[in-house]
């Protein structure tokens, strides 16, 4: 038997010779804004998180999942092209990533292309950087408005706070007594289950994408959910400081946080901190609610035997850790984000895997589960295999990347270490600083340790790892 025939009988996923196009698997692609790997199946106790940790019964849960750059567009760009950010040149928010891969078949167009009806809803693109190639019908996301409460509308900045920060937002929270279905991630979930339900009267495949925006800013959820925390409970981050040793460059000042109303400047207080993660926490569990009435509906419709669901979070998000609110560097918390992959018949279904793996990773998992060939441009690995055997050696490395004006931070993540070089843009082999954190004896991340005596070859050995790349990292898959 070839490798592709052993890991579908693994799967008991048939293959494509042997069946027709109307019983080749659906894929319903979940994707949740600032997502961090905190919820009742990633062992966190303290969130309500039912509907994500039930779906995670259902599936694999990678632990140790990576995006390629964690902020929205261009982490989002990564994966649903399978190309890394040089490649794709989106390094921001206001590059499409057609202009430098003009003809680039994204993964909903890949699918389009080899039979299956794709539709997307909600946030899958970045706002504004739509690509209508991927799409058999045109992609759309209903009005909602970012908030209930008349006062949260016609709030304003005093003067000074005008100067400081113009064009700033609404409120940075609202708790309005309020429907699920008043704010737009509650009518994504209507839109979502309406179309399930057409979709299963079609003698065709669909590729259904569906995007969540929270639990993205501004924490704005219905009360009931903020009901289900007590925020006097809710643990605080026990890091609040910069690493040591670390550039002043390589995070932020939680700037994202600082544009909504109601955020003063300096160091956050510690009952306002706590605020703000009571917050994020009644999104996630607002979010895993509308996400209960996608899977409800899948299974209503006698779909979910036949489909592919993955989740995943375009990045993880700092609350409160070395002392920001926020993504956008290359720290664990803001790399590491959410994954969870269930296919039909899988016989890990409700277990986890350690593995190392990339976002990039998910374009050639999906293409393969579903028996479509893989485009030659994909920079990424399927891990089709893990979900045969979650405990197989895979990757020796995660790579991750973030610009600073003229810096770029390059940062590998090993089993053990987590290793960054700051380099010159336009000449890498400009190393300006190196940073070292060891996850066996501080997973937080706080002492940056490259400079420590007796690390010189530790530092010189992930410096070569890091030269080889991703490619050099790649798993065996005999």
């Amino acid at each position: 038997m070839t490798r592709r025939q052993c890991l579908q009988q693994a799967l008991a996923l048939p293959s494509l010779s042997a069946q027709s196009t109307s019983r080749r698997p659906n894929v319903l692609f979940i994707a949740v804004d600032d997502l961090r790997p905190e919820l009742g199946c990633y062992g966190m106790s303290g969130i309500k998180s039912p509907n994500i940790d039930r779906l995670a019964k259902r599936g694999l849960v990678f632990d140790r999942a990576y995006c390629q750059q964690a902020v929205c567009s261009p982490s989002r760009t990564s994966l649903l092209t399978g190309a890394r950010p040089d490649t794709t040149k989106v390094w921001d928010l206001v590059t499409h990533f057609r202009d430098a891969m003009p003809d680039v078949v994204t993964l909903p167009q890949h699918f389009r292309q080899n039979g299956y009806f794709v539709q997307g809803m909600g946030k899958i693109y970045h706002p504004g950087y739509d690509d209508p190639r991927s799409w058999s019908v045109p992609w759309q996301t209903p009005d909602a408005p970012a908030y209930a409460l008349p006062e949260s509308s016609t709030r304003r900045l005093t003067d000074a706070r005008k100067k400081r920060n113009k064009g700033a937002k609404g409120p940075v929270t609202e708790a309005a007594d309020v429907a699920d279905g008043f704010y737009k991630d509650g009518k994504v979930a209507n839109l979502a289950a309406a179309t399930l339900r057409e979709l299963g009267k079609r003698n065709s495949p669909f590729f259904l994408a569906v995007g969540f925006a929270k639990p993205h800013l501004p924490f704005v959820a219905p009360k009931k959910y903020w009901d289900l925390y007590d925020s006097a409970k809710i643990a605080l981050a026990p890091n609040y400081y910069r690493p040591k040793g670390a550039p002043d460059y390589a995070l932020t000042t939680s700037g994202e946080v600082r544009t909504y109303q109601g955020v003063e400047e300096g160091v956050f207080p510690e009952a306002f901190r706590r605020h703000l993660k009571h917050g994020y926490y009644a999104c996630v569990s607002y979010m895993d609610a509308q996400l209960g009435k996608v899977l409800d509906e899948l299974d209503r419709s006698n779909l979910a035997s036949n489909t592919i669901i993955v989740l995943w979070g375009d990045h993880g998000w700092k609350l409160g850790e070395h002392g920001e609110w926020a993504k956008h560097s290359n720290v664990e918390n803001d790399t590491n984000s959410t994954l969870i992959v269930s296919a039909p018949g899988m016989k890990t279904a409700g277990q986890h895997t350690r593995a190392l793996v990339e976002f990039v990773d998910v374009y050639p998992s999906l293409a393969e589960l579903a028996g479509l060939p893989l485009p030659g441009h994909l920079e990424g690995t399927s891990f089709q295999p893990l979900l045969a055997n979650p405990k197989r050696a895979w990757k020796s490395a995660a790579f991750s990347q973030y610009p600073r004006g003229e810096r770029m931070g390059y940062s590998i993540r090993t089993e053990r270490y987590r290793f960054t070089v700051w380099v010159d843009r336009k000449d890498h082999a400009k190393v300006e600083t190196v940073e070292l954190y060891d996850h066996q004896t501080d997973a937080a991340e706080n002492t940056n340790i490259a400079g420590a005596p007796g690390n010189a070859d530790l530092v010189k050995q992930l410096t070569e790892q890091w030269k080889r790349g991703w490619r050099g990292a790649r798993p065996e898959r005999a």
